[in-house]
């Protein structure tokens, strides 16, 4: 599967379960951690909680299982590593403090 293939399944996932504010960052050549980058903000920890579950099964679907899963719906981040797409959802709050886009929107 494409990189362009996993983003739209992410993004998709995102989408179906009403992600705020989703933006895509092609970082390849940029990062040597992944290929692409995607940040989404949830409402609340359930929605931060849905917004994932809902990634792990779509991505699990299309053959592609993650690496590893970091952070939990309470403390307003979690990370989906998917090797060439790393997952980043927040809360509004952690967002706004992180500002984790601010970082790639210069390099990309």
């Amino acid at each position: 599967m494409t990189l362009e293939e996993q983003i739209k399944v992410v993004v998709d996932a995102l989408a179906e379960k009403k992600a705020v504010d989703v933006k895509t960052y092609d970082v390849r050549g940029v990062s040597g951690l992944c290929d692409a980058f995607v940040v989404a903000t949830g409402t609340a920890a359930p929605h931060l909680k849905a917004l994932i579950a809902g990634t792990q099964r779509a991505m699990k679907e299309a053959g592609i299982s993650s690496y590893r899963t970091s952070g939990d719906p309470e403390s307003g981040w979690i990370v989906v590593d998917y090797v060439d797409v790393v997952v980043h959802v927040f809360s509004p709050e952690a967002r706004a403090y992180y500002a984790l886009e601010k970082l790639w929107e210069k390099q990309t």
